[in-house]
């Protein structure tokens, strides 16, 4: 279609009117508007500055000088790399923390790379609580902080925040962040559609079913933030220097052959560090190539437009247009216009030359954003356009950002992948970086930013970066719903059931990579095809597409309409027995000279216990935070016998992780290893075994029929483990229960997966065995009140905290990493701990849900869903004292407490222990 019909079509030509002759003259383009009939360019070619909605920049009138600015030291305790927001943010943070013998090196000026250029939005909440407080303090920043140090104003603008909701679901998810953001004291106004009109005349509301209103959200100024950043950094004893480029970054092997930083290489001398800070935005794959690390992200054009004047535009809020995919800028008495399109175009020949530069925009591809703005504010279609601005962002598989230490070089940190969001989460990621780089891990729970979540197979798979970078931009004005799924870049790794359970109708789940089962659909396979683009870029759409269908009634926040099918998975493993294929997990040997003296160290819970013993334990940071839980077999030593046994003399273990969080912990137990100088060897054999965990009342019976050893209470102990003949194959079976049940996980050699699954389905036919997925995993373990990773229990929670003190093994004299911490925090008293509530009322809950004890905020729940043996609604949060105080049993009996969902609030029960089974008869085989 011609950009004169699109015109025509959209009925917009007064909203490019009267300013077409001037953009199009600035962007050079041979044919008026109104008749280009081209079609689109891909073309990354620069063009001239044009004007971006800020009053200046940081640009040198007289263009870049010839060197650098101040002279380089000969050595620093850390270089950062990247003059935009995130490296100011972090050197300034930095410097505050006092490391102040730090350098901030930028190769031309301050902002000049995608800094300067953004639209420079704060919006406060969002539904992650980490992020909520990341914004929190980035806001408090930039409108408080800098201020008061340096008598500077940084630029912030208080006008307020506008959530558009066309439908009620839109307007169910503005809910579900209005009630997170009570307990953090932000404040939030769920608006009519004619109080919406009240507060902005200019808005069309005839199509709205309501919005969301933040008062305290607003707009920062990139080239006044980053000036005054570096100032107070500087004050501080940091060094910054502009117009240096990195030219080269040293790397060594230490004494045991761990490679590590060492210095960055510039043209105008070399800064000996032990620290490299990697916040080049686009530019960061490039400068990580320089030392051997991969930076899975990709460059897209995003491009905004300035508007005209318009009248009574003034002091109105920024709008967020989900459901048309724009948001509305406030610019003075004007406007910027932007959004996420289907078909972003890739910027796939990053150039080095790139400095407060833009793209021409491509008109074909941003006029899909245009109906939705002149939709929203009808005044646009007589407004003219005074500039466009098209330039690079940095966009990642899952839409947030990498930060943390690179797992390939111990001293290389990330701080780059923002998908245009670098402003509004610098500060907090800065502050984080900052910690992360002075104390070895960062304060809050950053796993969902940091590097190591992605599995070292996919962190250079270019497909798997492409495809999902694309869909995560696609899709970033979606709704968040609880159990959607990715469509782009899926069976990336499959186990050895993946075939059979797809024929059983599987309906599968991604994680990092893994396809795992999620639920079994009824009505027969629903397989995983290659991603369509959602038909951008000529690509034809998946037709007749069953998983993506079955997907789209997920979107929901009712219960969705397999909610029968996945009670019927649950209480067929309550009432009888039921099959879950595990086999994503990770699975690591730890063997060596020093093994023992490892497992003493990492793991909170004492595993040398005879060989054939299972240990649930967590591992600990040194604050004392949990980075995982995992279960712990020591193994008899002897020969090896792989993938099932490795060869030993000595201690052994073995290692069971979930699958999702398997590199999470693969990182963190080789960190310690180095940090500590132990002489062992960690071996990854998930990709060789799979794992199928056969649980219920039913279990024993079944199983032996299978195994070749007697599975009695007396032979066969909970939290024990076997090699043992099944069905004429070799599996290490352990007595183990995700879910609260009698039952057996079975550790297979990949090759022999499929006969003995098909030998456990066979015996369990007589008594109605069934493949069970994640999600009735989900629905069993909260209900006995397992801990998930990540959700119940992150790096910021201690065991104390999370009701996991028996792990711990405080009544022993073993010192363990973090060990000092747990015992401080339990002579002072738990000022924080989980609780779990139910309610009566059957309504579905997910998570965020503000906890209220007496009618005061205290709290939110980290996961919730439905028990459908207790048959309620069951969730897990952790809550605080108002006053500051112990969080005691009493405190918790003594109160009322209650849940707010999406604004409305019911009733809630508080047990202290899980209310299924908490006696534990049900893993011991007691069935009354």
């Amino acid at each position: 279609m011609s950009l004169c019909v699109v015109l025509l079509h959209t009925g917009v030509m007064g909203f490019l009117g009267s300013a077409v002759r001037r953009v199009f003259s600035a962007v050079r383009s041979p044919l008026s508007p109104l008749c280009r009939t081209s079609t689109r360019s891909y073309s990354s070619e620069l063009t001239k500055e044009k004007s971006v909605p800020y009053e200046k920049t940081l640009k040198q009138e007289d263009g870049a000088s010839s060197g650098p600015t101040k002279p380089l030291p000969r050595s620093a305790d850390a270089v950062v790399i990247g003059g935009g927001s995130l490296g100011c943010q972090t050197i300034y943070h930095l410097a505050k923390m006092g490391m102040t013998n730090v350098v901030l090196l930028e190769r031309d000026r301050l902002t000049a790379g995608t800094t300067w250029h953004t639209a420079g939005l704060l919006w406060q909440l969002r539904p992650s609580d980490v992020e909520v407080e990341l914004l929190a303090h980035t806001r408090n920043v930039i409108s408080k902080d800098l201020e008061e140090e340096t008598g500077l104003h940084t630029g912030w603008i208080q006008n307020g925040g506008l959530f558009i909701a066309s439908n009620k679901q839109r307007l169910d998810e503005y809910k579900r962040l209005m009630s997170l953001g009570k307990v953090y004291g932000i404040e939030s106004h769920v608006l009519s559609p004619a109080e919406t009109k009240d507060l902005y005349p200019l808005m069309n509301v005839d199509d709205l079913y309501g919005t969301l209103y933040v008062p305290k959200d607003g707009t920062m100024d990139p080239a006044g933030t980053c000036t005054t950043l570096t100032r107070a950094a500087t004050a501080r004893g940091a060094t910054v220097i502009e117009n240096c480029p990195v030219t080269g970054i040293q790397v060594r092997a230490d004494d045991i052959g761990v490679k590590r930083v060492k210095a960055v290489e510039t043209q105008h001398g070399t800064i000996e560090t032990p620290c490299v800070v990697n916040c080049a935005g686009v530019w960061a794959t490039k400068l990580g190539e320089m030392a051997g690390v991969k930076v899975p992200l990709i460059a897209m054009h995003h491009a905004y437009v300035v508007t005209e004047r318009i009248e009574g535009i003034q002091n109105m809020p920024n709008v967020r247009d989900h459901d048309a995919s724009v948001y509305l800028r406030l610019q003075g008495d004007a406007l910027s216009v932007g959004g996420y399109e289907r078909n972003p175009i890739f910027w796939d020949e990053v150039s080095d030359k790139f400095a407060f530069s833009l793209f021409d925009l491509d008109w074909d591809v941003f006029m899909q954003h245009i109906e939705g703005a002149v939709n929203r504010v009808p005044a646009l279609e007589q407004t003219g356009i005074k500039s466009t601005v098209c330039g690079p962002e940095s966009f990642t598989a899952d839409h947030k950002p990498l930060m943390g230490e690179a797992p390939e070089v111990r001293g290389f940190f990330l701080g780059c992948g923002f998908n245009s969001a670098g402003m509004m989460l610098g500060g907090g990621c800065g502050r984080e970086l900052a910690h992360w780089i002075i104390h070895g891990r960062p304060e809050k729970d950053m796993y969902g930013y940091d590097i190591r979540r992605f599995h070292n197979s996919l962190t250079d798979n270019k497909r798997w970066i492409r495809e999902r970078s694309h869909e995560s931009y696609a899709k970033n004005y979606s709704v968040v719903f609880p159990f959607d799924e990715p469509l782009a870049s899926r069976n990336m790794r499959k186990d050895p059931f993946h075939q059979v359970l797809t024929e059983q109708g599987c309906m599968f789940q991604e994680r990092h990579g893994w396809e795992r089962p999620g639920w079994f659909n009824k009505e027969g396979p629903v397989a995983v095809k290659d991603y369509d683009y959602y038909g951008a870029y000529d690509v034809k759409r998946n037709e007749k597409y069953k998983y993506d269908e079955l997907l789209g009634q997920e979107y929901t926040f009712d219960f969705p309409p397999h909610h029968d099918v996945i009670k019927n998975e649950c209480l067929s493993c309550r009432h009888s027995v039921a099959v879950f294929d595990m086999s994503y997990f990770g699975k690591f040997y730890l063997t060596g000279p020093d093994a023992k003296k490892a497992a003493d160290w990492l793991f909170t819970a004492d595993v040398n216990k005879k060989p054939g013993t299972t240990v649930y334990t967590c591992m600990l940071n040194k604050r004392g935070g949990s980075e995982a839980d995992l279960t712990v077999s020591r193994l008899e030593p002897g020969a090896a016998n792989l993938p099932l046994a490795p060869e030993s003399n000595g201690d052994a273990y073995y290692l069971a992780i979930g699958g999702g969080v398997a590199e999470h912990n693969w990182n963190h137990i080789r960190t310690v290893l180095q940090d500590q100088g132990f002489r062992c060897q960690l071996t990854d054999h998930s990709e060789d075994m799979g794992m199928i965990s056969i649980q219920g009342p039913k279990s024993r019976e079944v199983l032996q029929e299978v195994l070749d050893t007697d599975l009695s209470n007396e032979a066969f102990s909970f939290s024990s483990h076997k090699v043992v003949n099944a069905a004429g194959h070799q599996v290490r079976a352990m007595r183990l229960s995700f879910v609260g049940e009698l039952g057996w996980e079975l550790h297979i050699p990949k090759d022999s997966c499929l006969p003995v699954y098909r030998a456990v389905m066979a015996a369990g036919a007589k008594h109605g065995i069934i493949n069970s997925g994640y999600r009735a995993i989900d629905s069993l373990s909260i209900e006995k009140g397992y801990r998930h990773w990540h959700a119940d229990l992150r790096p910021d929670d201690t065991p104390l905290e999370a009701g996991l003190a028996f792990t711990c093994k405080l009544k022993s004299s073993i010192p363990f990493q973090g060990r000092d911490m747990l015992e401080k925090q339990k002579k002072e008293g738990l000022k924080r701990r989980i609780v779990c509530f139910t309610t009566d009322e059957k309504v579905p809950m997910f998570g965020l849900e503000a906890i209220y004890r007496n009618g005061v905020p205290v709290g939110h729940l980290r996961r919730a869903d439905y028990g459908f043996y207790i048959d309620k609604t069951i969730g897990y949060g952790y809550i605080r004292n108002p006053d500051g105080g112990v969080v005691s049993a009493d405190f918790i009996k003594s109160g009322e407490f209650t849940l707010e969902r999406m604004g409305v609030v019911y009733k809630a029960k508080a047990h202290l222990k899980s209310p299924f089974d908490p006696e534990n008869k049900r893993v011991k085989g007691i069935y009354d």
